[in-house]
């Protein structure tokens, strides 16, 4: 179904992988409309209960296709500069709206960065729920080289994800961050010696969380992205009237009938 990704799906583990390695993983237009039409299709499919999203070739995602920077910026048609303007704002958010799907998508995606990650890759990264890398991958928010603000959501997402100061350092500067240094700062949860030992044990933990109850996972992941952009009460405000809702599943009674049992539980997706 998609030319710029690939995909497979076993044990309830999707596994999405950046197609383009002739390109360095660069996203051009198409890549930008199938990763949204690729993780909402990952959101509504109940077989799925996480996602790993990682890269093929030799660098994870090298950003933002240079062509399409360049389609961007010759905005041709109405002669009225507001009209142009208009325009580009609904280019904006539309290369944003890809990064958005990921995020709300309600099953975990953990990333698995091997190598470069570059521009629009540190956009797409700062809105997994985990980051797992190899000794020679590194960071870079590109865009201040480029003369540009980077505005998919890197200066938005990553400054909650690592100090405030190192984010703006990384943002200023366009320097490189390595692995071990990544680590550091939280920006990644693990570093592996390669890209096969990565995967590996990427996916040990994504069996992890699918063998867990997708409805509790879901529901995981939808309190901790609430509670990132509001404060603490009204965090436990909106956790009672979801456990309200949510906490009297049949999950439950799997889950404390294996406890007794000292056996595994099989949820239903």
């Amino acid at each position: 179904m998609y030319e710029t990704f690939a995909l497979s799906i076993e044990n309830h583990i999707a596994h999405v992988r950046f197609n383009r390695p002739e390109k360095a993983n660069a996203l051009n237009q198409q890549a930008w409309d199938e990763m949204k039409a690729l993780f909402s299709s990952l959101d509504n499919n109940p077989e799925v209960r996480v996602v790993v999203l990682s890269g093929e070739g030799k660098h994870f995602c090298s950003g933002i296709d240079l062509t399409l920077l360049m389609d961007v910026g010759r905005i041709s048609g109405d002669n009225c500069e507001g009209r142009k303007r208009e325009k580009l704002h609904q280019i904006i958010l539309g290369l944003q709206a890809p990064i958005n799907a990921l995020e709300a998508c309600r099953k975990p995606v953990l990333a698995a960065i091997h190598n470069g990650c570059i521009g629009a890759g540190v956009d797409i990264i700062s809105a997994c729920d985990m980051r797992y890398v190899t000794e020679d991958a590194y960071f870079t928010i590109r865009e201040i080289d480029m003369g540009m603000v980077a505005d998919l959501g890197t200066l938005q997402r990553l400054p909650k994800i690592i100090p405030d100061g190192v984010a703006r350092e990384m943002a200023y500067t366009g320097r490189k961050m390595y692995g071990q240094e990544a680590r550091s700062v939280g920006l990644v949860n693990n570093v592996f010696a390669d890209q096969e030992k990565m995967l590996e044990g990427v996916m040990e933990i994504a069996g992890q969380i699918a063998a867990k109850s997708p409805l509790s996972i879901r529901g995981t992941k939808e309190m901790l992205l609430y509670a990132r952009d509001h404060s603490v009460d009204e965090s436990l405000r909106y956790m009672a009237v979801w456990n309200a809702a949510m906490l009297l599943s049949e999950d439950l009674a799997k889950a404390f009938q294996a406890t007794l049992t000292k056996k595994q539980p099989e949820f239903d997706n």
